[in-house]
């Protein structure tokens, strides 16, 4: 066969279309491959019971008594379980652990941990009824770190951050390093605007929990993404803009340990939002595509495909 000029022409065009093909499928591979590598996880047990893993929340089995967790992080983990009228159950969920875990759990007479079923049970709800059964589990049985800390987290949510300190510091007195307790210091204080104390209370979970305590981290992110939007009403961008780097850091960590957690919805948005603040869109976008591809079928994945698509068109204009 003769390469004439045209054929030659041909060639170049096929040769560029492979190199640009090869390209965005070696692109597509190395993108596939940094997402997280999550297992799914059945529990089942008792309807209505609350499960968490590594003290992070999923939520609660159905009327069948199941729930479903897709997104499992590797390694070894410690699964919790609760429900009113039974005795709470830790056990260890090992790493080759997948599909359903039956989990049989025993009816509790004990009355301070009834007290303290109808107080988690009341939280959402009824803040007063709830604080009034948190203190009646403590007096029925007075070395109680969890009734202390909910008690801790009412008082707060009511407003009376001077009762939540105490309480908070009863907590982690009865449980020396109780990372949540010092989590939930540092929320107490960043509510008070003692953000110095709030910065060192956090920091302090964190080391408490050794490496892993979310709600720290989420605290911090929290807390530097207001002296961010502080900086920049004054003016000062370039605080701003470090400040809104240190709170992305802080939440992309809370996220990574929240591994698909309902609480980790909200702070998707939170840091997709402080991307788009500093105009780095691309790891906005590339933030809220994480975010759909753990929570497709949210309420909010319809406006998180719109923030997509507007910030695409945004870079189409910069450019």
């Amino acid at each position: 066969m003769f390469i004439t000029g045209k054929n030659l022409n041909s060639l170049m065009v096929l040769t560029v279309f492979l190199v640009l093909f090869a390209s965005q499928s070696l692109f597509a591979q190395a993108k596939r491959s940094t997402l997280p590598k999550f297992r799914t996880v059945v529990i089942k047990t008792e309807p209505n019971t609350t499960v968490w893993i590594d003290g992070v929340r999923y939520g609660a089995t159905d009327a069948a008594g199941k729930l479903e967790i897709t997104t499992v992080a590797p390694g070894v983990h410690t699964l919790r379980l609760r429900a009113n009228e039974f005795k709470e159950k830790s056990q260890t969920l090992t790493a080759t652990q997948k599909g359903e875990v039956k989990i049989h759990l025993v009816k509790t007479i004990d009355q301070a941990e009834l007290a303290f079923q109808e107080a988690e049970s009341l939280s959402a709800t009824d803040r007063e009824k709830a604080a009034a059964a948190y203190k009646r589990a403590i007096t029925l049985r007075p070395k109680y770190p969890e009734a202390y800390l909910g008690l801790a987290r009412v008082q707060s949510d009511s407003g009376d951050l001077e009762a939540a300190e105490k309480s908070a510091i009863s907590a982690h007195l009865l449980r020396p390093a109780y990372a949540e307790a010092t989590a939930v210091l540092g929320r107490i204080y960043k509510e008070n605007g003692e953000d110095d104390k709030a910065i060192a209370a956090f920091k302090r979970a964190i080391t408490e929990g050794r490496g892993f305590q979310p709600e720290a981290f989420a605290g911090l992110g929290l807390l530097y993404k207001e002296k961010a939007e502080e900086f920049g009403g004054s003016g000062d961008f370039e605080h701003e803009n470090a400040m809104y780097t240190e709170s992305a850091k802080n939440l992309r960590a809370s996220l990574k340990q929240l591994s698909g957690a309902p609480d980790a919805i909200v702070l998707y948005q939170l840091l997709g939002l402080i991307y788009e603040r500093q105009k780095k869109y691309a790891d906005a976008i590339s933030t809220y595509e994480e975010f759909l591809r753990i929570f497709p079928n949210t309420v909010e994945a319809t406006a998180v495909r719109s923030f997509i698509v507007q910030l695409k068109r945004d870079m189409t204009t910069q450019n």
